[in-house]
């Protein structure tokens, strides 16, 4: 499942011609664990996570929700942003199908139409931002503004 976003990702990186390195490291899903083994402040980790919204009696989008690793997604504040009812984290399933990834590595972009990027702004005061690289034992170090070009996620406060 991985392999393929992972070389989507390096594919979408390598096309840009986007300022980032490729950290190889233990295998390691825990945003905080991760950090200190790529040598960085948690708050410049991409925690990303998948979130199902619920509107009243229908399904609503779902969204990745990427937030500072040291911050928590507030899922009210995500709720109210896409207008539904009810808001919590996708199965597992439903993640890791939309994103390609498996739990622990979902990367801070998007490759399926039917999934939305939102980026806290906090994560995006940092020059370079930190995540796993659609698999356990590798991230990238990505100039956010790098990021921000070819992510071109929807900004808004959702951490809490």
């Amino acid at each position: 499942m991985e392999n393929g976003t992972f070389v989507s990702l390096m594919s979408a990186l390598d096309a840009s011609a986007a300022t980032y390195r490729v950290i190889d490291h233990e295998a390691e899903g825990r945003t905080d664990r991760a950090s200190v083994l790529r040598g960085h402040e948690l708050a410049k980790a991409a925690k990303c996570m998948v979130v199902q919204v619920r509107g009243k009696g229908n399904p609503g989008p779902t969204v990745l929700a990427v937030v500072p690793g040291d911050r928590r997604v507030d899922f009210r504040k995500v709720k109210r942003l896409f207008g539904g009812a009810d808001a919590s984290l996708a199965e597992r399933s439903v993640a890791e199908a939309l994103t390609g990834c498996v739990s622990g590595c979902v990367i801070p972009f998007s490759f399926d139409g039917s999934l939305d990027v939102v980026v806290d702004p906090e994560l995006l005061v940092h020059d370079e931002i930190f995540f796993n690289a659609a698999r356990l034992d590798q991230s990238i170090a990505l100039g956010t503004e790098h990021y921000l070009a070819l992510s071109r996620p929807l900004i808004e406060p959702i951490t809490k």
